[in-house]
């Protein structure tokens, strides 16, 4: 694919991709490609390419003579971070932030028990890393910058654990994390206390604490919970 096919493929796809999750065009609405094409203004080819894409996220389903049929949600891949991107963009982002953290809430603490476990001396060392960023960020509306310490810091943690199920979660956890920052559902700056709690499990996780760490990020995530019910009710 050529520079210019990836470029109109992706403005396709960033077009095609929010406007289905938000509802734009209901499940059972049937597209046609060659109407699709005239509309965007690209090749059959991209856009077959673009509609791959969505097929392989179970949004949509292509078949020949019938056309391309949008999928109940129930279907969809809501795990694939970029489905998560859209639909955070998207009118329902309250309740998508929602249910991801509750998600969060159910296999982070575990994960921080696990870590406290098998978290070698190279992962305890970046969590300390990644807190002290977060300290270093928490102030002066530095939001951007303590976003990528919080991502490293929960990727890590999920890494940590030894669990590959709960590693491969860490790009959803950095899409939620980076949702909340970039659609500012989130103070100006962090929660102080929920800074100091990041702190916390890096110690406990290196202390070998499995409890504590447990304990301490549930906290982190009830503390989201309740900021979610304040910025996003």
């Amino acid at each position: 694919m050529t520079g210019q096919a990836r470029w109109l493929h992706a403005r396709v796809l960033d077009t095609l991709g929010p406007a289905i999750t938000g509802g734009q065009y209901p499940p059972g609405s049937v597209l046609l490609t060659d109407e699709l094409s005239q509309e965007f203004e690209v090749s059959r080819s991209v856009m077959r390419e673009a509609v791959r894409v969505l097929e392989s996220m179970h949004l949509v389903e292509s078949r020949r003579r019938v056309g391309v049929t949008v999928l109940p949600t129930e279907e969809w891949n809501v795990y694939d971070p970029q489905v998560i991107r859209w639909r955070l963009a998207g009118a329902d982002r309250p309740r998508q932030l929602r249910s991801l953290t509750v998600l969060r809430s159910a296999v982070e603490p575990a994960a921080a028990g696990l870590a406290a476990h098998h978290a070698t001396a190279e992962q305890c060392a970046a969590l300390t890393e990644c807190a002290i960023g977060m300290v270093a960020h928490s102030r002066g509306q530095r939001l951007e910058g303590y976003l990528l310490h919080d991502i490293e810091f929960h990727r890590t943690i999920l890494k940590a654990s030894g669990n590959e199920m709960f590693a491969r979660l860490g790009d959803v956890v950095a899409e939620v994390l980076a949702g909340r920052t970039h659609h500012r559902v989130m103070f100006e700056d962090p929660d102080p206390a929920a800074v100091t709690l990041h702190v916390k499990v890096a110690e406990a996780v290196r202390e070998r604490d499995a409890a504590r760490a447990e304990e301490l990020t549930r906290r982190i995530t009830i503390g989201a919970l309740d900021e979610l019910n304040v910025l996003a009710p």
